[in-house]
């Protein structure tokens, strides 16, 4: 559904009745405090509460993780939801009307909320409908199915609202329409009946077949998987795409296994509806189905939101199909695992079995052995590309080795490059020790170009100044004291209002800029807001919950611990320090730059720019001393 911009005034009002306390309530229990309330903080381990809540200014901090923010902000950690879905819900939830900055599409908004609402009704009215169905006679071959040869017990078949649709072509048309007199329309938008192409009416998409309610994250049904009872192809149906559901932004048993992917820190991803039942069946409550199709990216960072590590397991069949799957699947996220977004890991079980065909002869402990052995993508792709080569032959080693690199070449990390580079080599030496250095200059030769392009030093005849590139990118120590000096400035900016102009003139005098981008990115924002002084960190956090991009690199300085306030005790001082930090890391650049040109630069055939460049560095260097005189204030203490 498009979601135009919601207008501020639908967001303050909903601020305004969700009470923060009353929400974080209902997620953690919380003790006054004095003025606030304190409870262990849902967002970390923790046995001692570092979590408040301010009820008076509505925020709540953790001074443990750091978390903060305001109702909407906790919400949308909490259930990993966006903006815009988390404030419709709470809209919803107190009844606040929705209004957006374009007026004319307020009126669609509404009419799509509408519809939405009574899909899900619908949808959930049809799930009853099938679990109905599968406990009477005609079901019988289904449960027989679901008992005897999936061998689920009945509280699992009830965890997962299996259900059965019966065989006639309108029997669920009938219920939904005639009974329960829902429009038609509804019912076909729901992707549940299909009109009739000659003779008028409408049928049933789903007839005699053993049915799959499909949820989204909050677990509200949103379509259907129906598995055949007969020799009827195909095998598995879904439901058609609808307003509700897009197959490949979707994941089965997503809503299940959220909080075992948050607690275990790693999702596993099988193929097959039953395959995931089976694994939470057994306890093993982290693994979610694709549906039929290739794993997307979308669906891969959808199940990623509930993992810190970022650990994906892929358990896909280990025969010829599986193994495709697995490749497309690595296709599709193979740039984030290359950057190290995403540990991606293959497991493919012995003998070509899927995981509920597995969990039936062998158990729970077996399986998860195998997980915890599975390969490293790389690692599984090498054992693919070497599998059945004979590399005493000429065409096979050749083959593999062009495979390989072309693996290699696109690894970012050096050290991570280096390793597969090595472990490669001893592949390709067949054993012999003394050929592993020759194999592995020989890759890496191969490879040369993608990896001087990570390697390639900055050209320092480049332009100083120029908005693309800094012939002297900021060192380790440098871009420490900048985040350090940046960020106490915009604490101070944000917490001592008295303190704003102070600050806005000392930049301007020293005509500087902030230079790392979240901290740039905030100072624009703070810019913008410039119509509510009093209320500057709520309007930012309202900004950003919106916006949801640097809010992790920026959220602490929008709360204020017992370190923090000490930090900003003598502030005029502090600020003339932070400012003069900032300077100090530019000019520090300018002086690297003219002492580089100077050192390069012939005397004896170019008095006049050996003397310019000189003089250049050389003013620089006395600025530096008087910087380092105005920070002898002890910001390294404050910091």
């Amino acid at each position: 559904m498009y979601i135009p911009r919601l207008h501020p005034d639908t967001i303050e009002e909903i601020k305004q009745r969700a009470d923060i306390v009353d929400v974080v309530s209902e997620h953690v229990v919380l003790r006054k405090r004095g003025k606030d309330f304190v409870g262990l903080c849902p967002f970390h381990n923790e046995k001692s509460p570092s979590f408040t809540v301010s009820q008076g200014k509505q925020m709540y901090y953790c001074f443990g993780c750091q978390a903060g923010g305001n109702a909407i902000k906790f919400l949308m950690d909490l259930g990993k939801q966006s903006f815009t879905e988390v404030v419709l819900d709470l809209a919803r939830r107190y009844q606040v009307n929705v209004q957006t900055l374009e007026p004319e599409q307020r009126q669609e908004l509404q009419r799509q909320m509408s519809l939405r609402e009574q899909l899900y009704e619908v949808l959930a009215a049809t799930a009853n409908f099938y679990q109905h169905a599968l406990r009477q006679t005609q079901a019988q071959k289904a449960m027989q199915y679901l008992l005897s040869q999936r061998q689920l017990k009945e509280e699992t078949i009830q965890q997962f609202g299996l259900g059965y649709a019966p065989a006639g072509w309108e029997t669920l048309y009938r219920y939904l329409v005639e009974n329960k007199h829902y429009p038609v329309q509804l019912v076909e938008k729901a992707g549940l009946i299909k009109p009739r192409k000659e003779g008028g009416g409408y049928y049933d998409v789903f007839r005699d077949r053993l049915m799959i309610p499909i949820r989204d994250i909050q677990g509200r049904v949103i379509a259907f998987g129906g598995r055949t009872l007969t020799d009827e192809q195909p095998k598995y149906l879904n439901s058609p795409e609808t307003e509700l559901f897009n197959k490949g932004k979707t994941l089965f048993a997503i809503d299940l296994a959220k909080a075992g992917i948050a607690q275990l820190d790693q999702a596993v991803v099988v193929e097959g509806y039953f395959d995931a039942i089976a694994l939470h069946a057994v306890g093993i409550n982290n693994a979610v189905a694709s549906l039929g199709t290739a794993l997307s990216l979308e669906q891969v960072r959808l199940v990623l939101r509930y993992t810190d590590s970022k650990q994906l397991v892929l358990n896909f069949d280990a025969d010829k199909a599986g193994i495709n799957a697995a490749e497309r699947a690595i296709g599709e996220i193979a740039d984030l695992a290359y950057k190290g977004e995403v540990q991606l890991k293959i497991l493919n079980i012995p003998d070509g079995k899927d995981a509920d065909e597995y969990l039936h002869t062998h158990g729970t402990e077996e399986y998860q052995e195998l997980l915890k052995n599975a390969p490293l993508w790389l690692d599984w792709q090498i054992q693919q590309v070497t599998q059945d080569r004979d590399l005493k032959q000429a065409t096979d080693f050749q083959q593999v080795t062009q495979q390989i690199v072309k693996l290699l070449k696109n690894i970012a990390n050096n050290d991570t490059r280096s390793y597969y580079v090595g472990r490669c080599a001893e592949i390709l030496s067949l054993g012999d020790t003394n050929l592993i250095s020759l194999r592995a200059e020989n890759l890496l030769t191969q490879i040369a170009p993608a990896t001087a392009a990570y390697s390639q030093p900055i050209s320092t005849k480049r332009e100083w100044g120029s908005k693309k590139t800094s012939p002297f990118p900021i060192p380790t120590t440098e871009r420490s004291l900048l985040e350090h000096a940046e960020g106490l400035l915009l604490r101070i900016y944000l917490h001592c209002p008295e303190q704003r102009p102070a600050i806005i003139h000392e930049l301007e005098e020293r005509n500087l800029d902030f230079s790392l981008s979240h901290h740039r990115s905030l100072w624009r924002q703070i810019v913008d807001v410039t119509n509510d002084p009093i209320n500057l960190i709520s309007s930012l956090q309202d900004r950003y919950l919106e916006l949801a991009e640097e809010i992790e690199l920026i959220s602490h300085l929008f709360h204020l611990n017992e370190t923090g306030k000490k930090q900003i005790l003598r502030t005029p001082q502090v600020v003339q320090a932070a400012t003069a930090c900032m300077e100090r890391v530019l000019r520090e650049k300018r002086y690297r730059y003219f002492l580089e040109l100077w050192q390069e630069t012939d005397p004896e055939t170019e008095p006049e720019k050996w003397r310019s460049y000189y003089q250049a560095f050389y003013t620089e260097k006395i600025k530096l001393q008087e910087l380092d005189r105005q920070r002898q204030f002890s910001i390294t203490d404050l910091l």
